[in-house]
C-alpha cells in the first residue's frame, strides 16, 4: 500500500508532478499546458439497488480527462478504494497512454466503490446493469463517445452484462457491441484481449533488450535469459507477464508477492502451478514447489535483475525506493512507482519503463476489438485462405527444388495469419514501434534525461499539435 507519509503525494498529484516535469521541457504556452493537464470532467452516481430486501446504495464514478480524440476510453474498477482523484489520475494516465501507442482514443477512467467478493454473482450483475443504466443516460457508455474496458476487480463477465444492458437500452445502435472492449470471444471480443497487458509488458522488456544502450544502463548483458524477477501481483497483468517471460524469454521468476503472503524460489516459480493452487483456494501457505513467508513490505525490496510492480499504485514510495535492489523496473501497474520515488530511483541510477509505455498492450488490443466490431468482421477473414493458397504454391515450388522443411514448420507457415496471430503482430509492432519512439525524443532532446519524462513530452507535444491544428 502507498505510505501514509505526509512527506509523499497522492496518485493524481503524483502523475501531475511527472506531467509537470516534462511539460516544462516543452514550448508550448501554459495556457495550454494547463488544458491539456486538467480533467475535463467527472460524473459521480449515488444509486440504489434492491438487494437481501433492503436497498443499499452504491457510489461510482466516471471521469473524462481529455477528449481531444473520440471515443474516450479507459477501464472499470470494482474496489473500495475507489474515489474521485484516483479516477481523475487514472483517466489522465490513459488520454498520456493512447498518444503515446498511436491509438486514436482520449482518455477516461470509472470505477464503483464496491467489494465485488461481498456479493453473489446474481448480486453483482444487478449492480453492474444499473451502473450501466446510470452512465448510458450521460453518454458514459457509448460506443463512439466512451468506450469502458475491464480493470482491477472486473474482467469479461462485468464486460459481458455492460455490453447486454446498453443493447437493451439501446436497440437501434448497430455498433452497440463495441460500446465496451475486453467481452468474451463469443460475444464479439477479440482473441489476445485477456492476455494483453501482460502480452505488453513481455514485449516491451524484449524491445528494451534490443537497445545495447539502454541494457548497458542496467547493468545488463544478454537477453531476458536467466534473468531474476520479482513479481508483485499475480492477478491477469503480473500473471501473463510472469507466465510468458518464464516459458518463453527464459527469466527465472524467483519471488511472487501476493497479499496473503510471499513465494519464493531461487531456482524459479512454476506460475501456472502457482496460479492453479491460488484458484484451487488453497492457502498460498500449502504451495509446496516454493517456500512461503507472511506478507512483509520488504518483500518488493529483494535483489533481483528485473521487478514488475503489477498491483496497486504506490507500493514504491519514498519511505522503501532507497532499499529497491533491482537494475530494472518496469510499471506493469498504474502508478506504482510515486514521483518523489521516481527521482530517488533516477537518481541511483535505476532504469524504469514507465506504466504509460509498459502497461499499454490492454488498450492497444481494446482498440483492436473496437475496430473488429465498428467493422462487423473478425481480422483474417478476407486474407487469411487467400495467403494460405500463394504460401503453398512457394512451398510447392521450393520442395519441387529438393528443398526439405519440417512438419510443424509447414503446418504453422501455411494456415496464415488468424485472430490470433494477428492481435499479437499488431501489439509486438506497437510496442516496438512506441519505444522507439521514446527513444528518439530522448535522443533529441537529451535534457530530458529519462524514460518516463522523454515518454510525457512526446504525449504532450503530440496532444498539443492536435489542439493547434483545430486552432486553440
Amino acid at each position: 500500500m502507498a505510505t501514509s507519509s505526509s512527506k509523499e503525494l497522492n496518485f493524481r498529484q503524483s502523475v501531475d508532478l511527472m506531467f509537470n516535469r516534462a511539460a516544462s521541457f516543452v514550448d508550448i504556452s501554459p495556457k495550454l499546458i494547463e488544458k491539456i493537464r486538467v480533467c475535463n470532467a467527472t460524473y459521480t452516481v449515488r444509486f440504489g439497488v434492491k438487494l437481501r430486501n433492503e436497498v443499499h446504495t452504491f457510489v461510482g464514478y466516471r471521469a473524462v480527462h481529455s477528449e481531444h480524440k473520440e471515443p474516450v476510453k479507459g477501464g472499470i474498477r470494482y474496489s473500495l478504494d475507489v474515489n474521485q482523484d484516483e479516477v481523475e489520475a487514472l483517466a489522465a494516465l490513459m488520454t498520456y497512454k493512447t498518444a503515446l501507442v498511436e491509438v486514436p482514443f482520449g482518455g477516461s477512467k470509472g470505477g464503483l466503490c464496491i467489494n465485488p467478493k461481498d456479493w453473489t454473482e446474481e448480486e453483482l450483475e444487478r449492480i453492474t446493469r444499473r451502473f450501466t443504466f446510470e452512465l448510458s443516460r450521460r453518454d458514459l457508455i457509448h460506443p463512439s463517445l466512451n468506450v469502458p474496458a475491464p480493470d482491477m476487480g472486473t474482467g469479461e463477465r462485468e464486460m459481458a452484462w455492460m455490453m447486454d444492458e446498453f443493447r437493451r437500452l439501446h436497440n437501434d445502435n448497430i455498433d452497440a457491441v463495441a460500446c465496451v472492449t475486453g467481452k468474451p470471444v463469443h460475444l464479439g471480443g477479440i482473441e489476445g484481449r485477456v492476455e494483453a497487458t501482460g502480452r505488453g509488458v513481455q514485449y516491451a522488456l524484449r524491445e528494451y533488450f534490443r537497445h545495447p544502450d539502454d541494457v548497458k544502463k542496467g547493468g545488463f548483458k544478454g537477453d531476458l535469459d536467466g534473468k531474476t524477477v520479482i513479481v508483485q501481483g499475480l492477478g491477469n497483468v503480473g500473471y501473463h507477464a510472469a507466465l510468458f517471460l518464464s516459458e518463453e524469454d527464459g527469466a527465472i521468476i524467483t519471488t511472487v508477492i501476493e497479499r496473503g503472503g510471499i513465494i519464493k524460489n531461487p531456482n524459479g516459480i512454476n506460475i501456472r502451478a502457482l496460479r492453479d493452487h491460488m484458484n484451487s483456494g488453497r492457502p498460498l501457505a500449502d504451495f509446496e514447489s516454493g517456500t512461503f513467508e507472511p506478507p512483509n513490505d520488504a518483500a518488493i525490496c529483494g535483489k533481483c535483475d528485473i521487478l514488475i510492480p503489477a498491483a496497486l499504485e504506490g507500493v514504491i514510495n519514498v519511505e522503501n525506493a532507497h532499499n529497491i535492489k533491482a537494475s530494472l523496473i518496469i510499471e506493469a501497474a498504474n502508478g506504482p512507482v510515486t514521483a518523489k520515488a521516481d527521482k530517488i530511483l533516477r537518481d541511483r541510477g535505476i532504469f524504469i519503463i514507465p506504466d504509460m509505455y509498459a502497461n499499454a498492450g490492454g488498450v492497444t488490443v481494446s482498440y483492436f476489438e473496437w475496430v473488429k466490431n465498428v467493422n462487423h468482421i473478425r481480422f483474417g477473414r478476407l486474407q487469411r485462405r487467400n495467403e494460405e493458397r500463394k504460401y503453398h504454391i512457394l512451398i510447392d515450388a521450393l520442395e519441387s527444388q529438393g528443398m526439405n522443411f519440417k512438419d510443424n514448420f509447414k503446418k504453422e507457415y501455411l494456415e496464415g495469419a488468424g485472430e490470433l496471430a494477428l492481435v499479437r503482430a499488431g501489439l509486438d509492432d506497437t510496442m516496438r514501434t512506441a519505444y522507439q519512439n521514446i527513444k528518439t525524443a530522448l535522443e533529441n532532446k537529451p535534457e530530458l534525461e529519462d524514460f518516463r519524462t522523454a515518454a510525457f513530452y512526446s504525449v504532450i507535444e503530440d496532444i498539443a499539435l492536435h489542439y493547434r491544428s483545430i486552432g486553440l
